[in-house]
């Protein structure tokens, strides 16, 4: 049985590897390690469809080295124990360490993250692990501090054309087929930015029209296949699943998740939510999106949300399966309801960019802390008006740094909850909060 196309066009080479320049381009950070043969520890955090897997074994083939791998849904810590002992058996004096790379490390216990830690510490085995969820929060901190973290991007338009052309041309099965590409819009938005959907998609449609020319006598087999919109559009729909064969769809779905609860349609959020728990999704990732979408989303103009948010994870953490989609449920349906803001999200956002550009901007001296006798005598503290000494427990005076003191960051938005809190500080700062 041939292998899928996705498998057959996986890269064996950097020079081969698409996309994630900011990591492996010239000059860039892990080339650097690997041209030098050397590598340490480290975690690989993006998307489905990247390359996170085929950088592993290429680091692996490239360095010459034992390479051990484990996948966290199906592993133990029995299985990580076994595996660090051949790896430390196996090892010759002065030799570098053998590779163990862990396939979705998010989903890995505390324990058998704990089982690592040892190994990694002595530089038994060289970690490389790859996640699709935030490291900070799956990963054990311990385990997470002796790994550098690299962030692997979505493959923009010109790496999946150029992925696409890849395949047509150089794919043994496929460069004997004409394959005529007229137009790449669908099969582009399709995949997402993901590769392995990419080539799904593209072995679908390709083998859903050689089927059709060698089933029916009067077409000929010279006869290019052409690939359009409309093509791909269909082939998709009398196959919805067919090009999602390892699960990327979850993306596409919290999307459209998130997204109904933004656009306040509490229907469609609870059909989405159906689909992610018919689905097998972890209701985890589900309760920490709403979390995100309640503070994203939601802000200011409900405070309440992010308090149900977080009262829903905890009920999911403690109830677990099946009765833990009821307090889901209730969230969704409070946070799809709610009014909106985003004020909170801009405004840590515009922050973040006045901090970038602007450097860092001394602390007036008066409200600095003055621990010592010497902090005093040079200033800092001196002049600072205790707000609750005054009446409405506020006084006007600089937080500002003096070069920004002029700067707006926060800019109320027009729910009822959130215009008393915009009121509010024009009548404390006048003009100020107007503009």
């Amino acid at each position: 049985m041939s292998q899928p196309l996705a498998e057959r066009l996986r890269p064996r080479t950097l020079d081969d590897y698409i996309g994630q320049q900011h990591l492996v381009g010239e000059g860039a950070v892990l080339r650097k390690m690997i041209d030098a043969g050397h590598i340490s520890s480290f975690i690989l955090w993006g998307p489905p469809g990247v390359g996170k897997t085929t950088l592993a074994q290429i680091i692996a083939n490239r360095l010459e080295t034992p390479f051990y791998t484990l996948s966290a849904v199906t592993s133990g810590v029995k299985d990580v124990r076994d595996v660090i002992e051949k790896a430390q058996k196996g090892r010759f004096f002065n030799e570098a360490s053998p590779i163990l790379f862990i396939d979705e490390i998010h989903r890995f216990s505390k324990s058998q993250q704990d089982s690592l830690l040892g190994a990694v510490e002595r530089g038994v085995v060289t970690l490389i692990g790859a996640t699709t969820e935030n490291p900070s929060f799956e990963v054990i901190r311990p385990l997470l501090s002796r790994c550098q973290l690299y962030v692997l991007k979505s493959l923009d338009k010109e790496d999946l054309l150029q992925l696409l052309d890849r395949a047509i041309h150089t794919d043994v099965e496929l460069k004997e087929k004409k394959i005529e590409l007229r137009e790449t819009g669908a099969i582009l938005r399709f995949s997402g930015g993901d590769a392995r959907k990419l080539l799904n998609i593209l072995e679908l449609v390709v083998e859903s029209e050689s089927s059709i020319d060698s089933g029916d006598s009067g077409k000929s087999e010279d006869l290019p296949i052409v690939i359009t919109d409309e093509l791909v559009n269909r082939r998709l729909q009398q196959n919805p699943l067919a090009y999602d064969k390892d699960g990327e769809m979850h993306y596409d779905i919290i999307s459209a998740f998130i997204k109904s609860i933004r656009g306040s349609d509490p229907d469609a959020a609870l059909y989405w939510l159906a689909r992610m728990i018919e689905g097998g999704e972890d209701p985890v990732f589900i309760a920490r999106r709403l979390v995100i979408s309640a503070a994203e989303d939601i802000g200011l103009a409900n405070p309440n949300a992010l308090l149900l948010a977080n009262a829903a994870f905890d009920a999911v953490n403690k109830i677990g399966w099946p009765e833990g989609r009821i307090p889901l449920a209730e969230a969704t349906v409070y946070l799809a309801t709610s009014p909106k803001s985003n004020s909170a999200y801009l405004g840590i956002d515009a922050a973040l960019d006045l901090v970038r550009q602007t450097g860092n901007q001394p602390v007036p001296l008066p409200i600095r802390n003055a621990p010592t006798q010497l902090m005093k005598e040079l200033g800092y503290h001196d002049g600072y008006k205790y707000p609750h000494d005054y009446p409405g427990h506020f006084v006007p005076q600089q937080y500002l740094p003096d070069e920004l003191v002029d700067e707006r960051i926060w800019h109320g938005q027009h729910s009822p909850a959130e215009e008393k809190l915009l009121e509010r500080m024009i009548n404390y700062w006048g003009d100020r909060f107007k503009k």
